[in-house]
């Protein structure tokens, strides 16, 4: 992943939760700007990150990540108390998707979605228990005709209490049955084989490798940070090994709304 180092604070964008914001950045370029001092905390970030690694293997359409080298300097020109403390907070390192200039949220009655997509955005959510893919809030935007996949830090939520996660890596992920996408996913069992066929153990080796070590936050059941990356790793791996009970939540959930 690329690095860039933030450079103007644009404006805040306060339909989210953790007070993201549109920053510029030393390549010229403008990101929608993810902070690591934000109440979620860096484990949002991590679920962004690895969650955006694998939208990308499985060629969604996702916009590109980037790491964000935040100064706090940044705060000295913005008149907001509250935003200040925020970007103070997380001098270092965040993270970014590149912004997309006129985009509009996604609407599925204006534009139904195509069938084969939406399946393997349902899957995809399904595998990283991504819990806010819903009508309420859908996290989807379209830009130049076609649908994009942002924010992914409400996904893998089974890392902010990491006791029992071998066993829950298993389960199946019930609330799938509110995903926005659910009504037009009727080929979950067409694409099964073929997403999970690109995740490989050594893809998502890979993916959890680009995690920043001083985003992992100490956990008594862990070591050190090696041993929570390694947890990730089986986790991830674990969850895609057959039979895949989150594939089958899925196809009933589906199958109960017809």
């Amino acid at each position: 992943m690329r690095t860039v180092t933030a450079t103007r604070y644009v404006t805040p964008l306060r339909d989210g939760g953790s007070l993201p914001a549109i920053i510029a950045a030393d390549d010229a370029g403008m990101y929608v700007l993810k902070f690591r001092g934000a109440g979620q905390g860096p484990q949002a970030l991590i679920a962004e990150l690895i969650g955006g690694g694998i939208a990308r293997a499985l060629d969604l359409p996702i916009p590109e990540l980037v790491f964000i080298e935040v100064d706090d300097e940044l705060a000295r020109t913005e008149p907001d108390p509250e935003i200040q403390d925020l970007i103070r907070a997380s001098t270092g390192l965040n993270l970014g998707l590149d912004y997309l200039p006129g985009a509009v949220t996604f609407d599925a009655l204006a534009t139904p979605p195509d069938a084969d997509l939406a399946s393997r955005i349902v899957w995809f959510d399904a595998y990283v228990s991504n819990v806010d893919r819903t009508p309420r809030n859908a996290n989807l935007m379209t830009w130049h005709r076609r649908l994009w996949l942002i924010d992914h830090g409400a996904a893998l939520y089974f890392h902010h209490d990491w006791t029992d996660w071998a066993e829950r890596s298993r389960r199946a992920f019930v609330p799938i049955r509110d995903h926005v996408l659910l009504p037009w996913a009727d080929r979950l069992a067409d694409v099964d084989a073929e997403l999970a066929a690109r995740l490989t153990p050594e893809r998502i080796t890979g993916i959890v490798a680009d995690v920043p070590d001083a985003w992992l936050l100490p956990d008594p059941l862990f070591a050190n940070a090696l041993a929570q990356r390694a947890a990730y790793v089986e986790y991830l791996v674990r969850r895609i090994q057959t039979p895949r009970d989150f594939v089958e939540e899925a196809i009933r959930a589906r199958a109960a709304l017809v």
